[in-house]
Parts: C-alpha cells; structure tokens; sequence
C-alpha cells in the first residue's frame, strides 16, 4: 500500500472495524483491495457469501420494506397498526423486534397468495443497492446470500436480478396454508451452509462482498480466515446502482405504493388517504359530467398536468358528413386505464376504446364507449370493425399496462382493420400510488390513480401511418406493420421495444396468463 492511494472500493471494504475483530478473531487475515485476493479477475472462480442486507442495501432500515408487505399483502388496516406500534417495536432489541416486525406483518397471510417478494419488493431492493458492494458480489463466481430476514422477502430478488446461487434466510411457519408470523429458529451450528458449501466450507472466506465464504449464525466467523465488514456510514456513502447497471432489466413489478415507505412518507401517505378521497371524488365526479374545455382546468387545479404534443400536419378526424366507411384508429401504448380518456381529452371527438378488464360499473359512468373484448380474435375484429364504423377507435396493442419505460409485444389484430392508422406515444408519472395491479382489485384502479396528490399524462399524438407501411395499400404483412407502430411509438417516447406479452407478465406478478374467468384465450 505504500507510495499508492487506497481506491474507493477499498475504503468500502476494509472499513474501520478491524481493530475490533482483530481483538475479538485475531487468527482473522485483512486484505487491502490492491492485494491481488481482491482483484475482480480473481473472483470468477471463488465463492462469496455475504450479508445481502449489510453488503447490498444503502440504508440500515428495514422498516420501508416491512410496511411494504403490510400494505401491500395485509391492506391499508394491516399497515396502519404497523406503523402506530414501530416507535415501540424498536424498543425491544433487533432480535426480538424483528420477530415482532414479522408477526405484524405475516399472521394470517396466505402462503400460496404472497407473491410481493417476487412482483413488490425486488424493485425496493434494486433501488437501495450500493454501486460498490453490488459490483464485488456480482464480480465473484458462486454467491451465496445469508438474510437475517425471511427468505420469501428476500429470495425472489437475490435469485431473479442478481443470480444468487443460494439463499440462506429465516423460514416462516406455516399452519393450514397460513402463515403465523412466526419465524424458524437459527440453526445455530451453521450446518444449512455447510451443507450449501459442501466441501468448500475448509476453505477461507471473506465477508461484505468479496470472494472465498463466511457463516452467519450464531458464530459467523468460524469458517473465516479473511474477513471484511462495512461500517453505516460506509453504506450511506455508497453510491446509488444505476439502472444502466441492473443485471436485469426491471420491466414488471406490482403493488400500489410508487414511493419508498419511510416512516416519514408513510406518514404523509396516511395523512394524504382522507385528503385524496375527497380529490377522488372531485376529479371522477368532473369527469362524468363536464366537458373537456372545462375540465382541462379543474384537472390541473387539483394536480394532474396533461401534456401533449401533435404533428405538424393534422391529423384526419372523421366527420358525420362526409362519406367515410371508417373512423380513424388511434394506436396507443398502455399506461393505465384512464388513456383513452385522456386522449378523448386532447382530441375532443369522443372516440370508442376497446378493452379487456374494465368493470361493468366503469363501462357505464364512462364519458366515451368503453367495450370489452373477449379474446376470441373473430369476435373481437368483428366488435372493432363496428366500432370503427361508427367513428374513431383507440386501442392499446399491448394488451395489458407497464408502469416502466419498455413496450410490450403489440398484437397485429388492429392492423388488420384499417389503413388508417395514428400512433400515440403516452407516459403517465405518479407521486404516491400507482393506477394499475396484476394481482389486486382492478376495480380500484382508477381510484388510486385519481388519489394520486400530483400526477401527470403527456400524449405525442403522431404522423398517421404512410400507405407504404398499411395492409391494404402497401401490402405489408399485419406484424410488420404492429413492429412499426410499437418501433415509432418507443422513438416518440425514448421507451425501449420488448416481445414480452401480456401472459409474461401476468405469469411473473401474479401466477397465472391473466385472463378473466369465464372468457376464451387469444
């Protein structure tokens, strides 16, 4: 290390405790990050087991995650009670205050229903990684992740983004398919990753991210020879993982909340809900019954900006005088339920919109003709084909809505109906409670939508498709033409194009193809 400053990698590993653990294990051997132990080319073929929640995650808080599965898995009740009685669970010691924290919000959960550490929590996770310790574990060959938290918290992000080969964690009990918010005893003598290691356990280990391999039971460092631990204020320092750098894209994620729960923003939350049951009642109420010129108004007055951006040559609208057999088809990727009635909003000439999940209840009190398909291909295209007879159509291809900026596979059945088609690229952004679920009430969309305290649609109104890349008169094939719209639609909105459906992402948030019971498949 003389004559060569230490990089900050270093600084973030070799911390300020090993004056400590040298009193404490004094057979334990430091490294610096300039021996060549802990060079990133020497980690491929060595195994690391670290502390995921001490090496990965920035902040030393578990409470934003708790009342994470409070809220979303045991409902707004659930979460209330855990956050009244935090300030007291505190006062019991980390052990025992996180067997309470887990009784909380655990009991009486269904085992089989909680998917939030797969669709909720990884997004959390992602988010609260540390740009350092995230690059030493993913440097290193075999990983292996012990938790202090339950692994059905912690697995589904640890495995799914990070490409942890094992997870060590705290099991939870479970009666009748429920659990009891209680928690398994450590296994103290650490033979779970002994049996994980196998006979690689003889060998020296490292902990915080690094290579070789630790046990963190009751006796963490028996197996240690090397060890390196980070201090908090060393995790605070650590720089946030951009999104550039997720191993993984974060495409799909579920739950209502689009903030991190601290106990700060969780008050706000709880102290907005009345609040934004009144704006709920405002903005809904207007939209029944006021027209577009005056509603534009009380919208931004309350908090929702709309923005929206048209070409230069305008757009053809159907007109009941002249002699058209078609409306136009408005070709829009799906942000929440409410797009159609933004874009009615914009253009003002009340079009239809077709769909596959909106109530009955909202069918009816809907300012514009809302139908729903049924995923028979002949009878939806005979549904659209009358629609577009009467006047223009909107219609979201994706098939279902994706809060992040990726677009779905878009299904060519639209193409197929006219050749006169309009692509609308539409963002929408929230502040406190997304609009749309996989595996929640989707009866409750728009009202969360419409509680939001701020919140905002921008709509890019496109060129009307050429004739050269049409059906009918170009003579291109329906995918390709559905490829060119979803192509023009992500240059228009900087979103990146996937072939992802709507039956992946039902699959990976909620376990099932997402089609409503009762109705035939596409």
């Amino acid at each position: 290390m003389a004559g060569k400053p230490m990089p900050q990698k270093a600084q973030f590993l070799f911390g300020l405790l090993r004056g400590p653990l040298n009193r404490v294990f004094p057979k334990l051997k430091y490294h610096t990050y300039t021996s060549p132990v802990l060079r990133a080319e020497d980690l491929t073929n060595k195994t690391l087991v670290f502390d995921s929640e001490g090496t990965l995650l920035r902040s030393s808080s578990f409470f934003p995650y708790f009342m994470l599965v409070a809220f979303e898995a045991g409902g707004l009740l659930r979460a209330i009670v855990f956050f009244l009685l935090y300030p007291l669970v505190c006062l019991f010691g980390e052990e025992l205050g996180l067997k309470i924290k887990v009784f909380l919000c655990f009991f009486g959960i269904r085992k089989e229903s909680f998917r939030i550490g797969t669709s909720v929590l990884p997004k959390f996770f992602l988010e609260d990684v540390g740009c350092e310790g995230f690059e030493m574990v993913m440097s290193s060959g075999r990983k292996v992740a012990v938790s202090n938290l339950p692994t059905v918290m912690v697995e589904g992000f640890l495995k799914d983004y990070l490409g942890v080969d094992a997870v060590v964690g705290r099991e939870l009990k479970v009666v009748c398919g429920y659990f009891l918010g209680l928690m398994e005893d450590k296994r103290a003598d650490g033979t779970l990753l002994n049996e994980i290691l196998g006979e690689e356990k003889t060998c020296s280990g490292i902990i915080a991210s690094v290579c070789h391999r630790k046990v963190l039971d009751q006796h963490p460092f028996t197996h240690c020879k090397e060890v390196y631990l980070v201090s908090r204020a060393e995790k605070r320092n650590c720089h946030i993982l951009p999104r550039v750098k997720y191993p993984k894209p974060l495409i799909f994620h579920d739950g209502r909340l689009a903030f991190r729960p601290t106990q700060l923003d969780t008050l706000a939350m709880l102290m907005w809900i009345p609040f934004g049951i009144f704006i709920f009642l405002i903005r809904f109420n207007s939209g029944r019954s006021l027209p577009n010129c005056m509603l534009n108004p009380i919208l931004a007055f309350t908090g929702i900006r709309t923005t929206v951006s048209r070409p230069n040559s305008p757009t053809p609208s159907t007109n009941i005088n002249e002699k058209t057999p078609n409306g136009v088809l408005y070709a829009c990727n799906h942000r929440t339920l409410l797009d159609p009635l933004f874009l009615d909003l914009v253009l003002n000439n009340s079009p239809s919109a077709v769909t596959y999940s909106i109530s009955r209840f909202y069918a009816a009190v809907s300012p514009i003709k809302n139908v729903n398909l049924t995923r028979d291909r002949e009878k939806d295209r005979a549904a659209m084909q009358k629609l577009l007879s009467q006047g223009d159509l909107v219609v979201c291809p994706e098939g279902t809505t994706c809060r992040e900026p990726y677009l779905l596979r878009f299904s060519p059945l639209f193409a197929e109906l006219t050749d006169d088609i309009v692509p609308v690229a539409i963002d929408s952004q929230v502040s406190m409670f997304y609009g749309t679920t996989a595996s929640g009430f989707k009866f409750l969309d728009p009202v969360f939508y419409l509680m939001n305290p701020f919140s905002s649609y921008t709509l890019r109104i496109l060129e009307k498709l050429p004739g050269s890349h049409t059906c009918k008169v170009g003579g291109k094939s329906k995918f390709d033409v559905a490829n060119h719209v979803q192509k023009e639609i992500a240059r228009a909105s900087g979103f990146e194009c996937t072939s992802l459906t709507r039956k992946d992402k039902y699959m990976i948030l909620a376990g099932n193809e997402g089609i409503v019971q009762g109705r035939k498949g596409l």
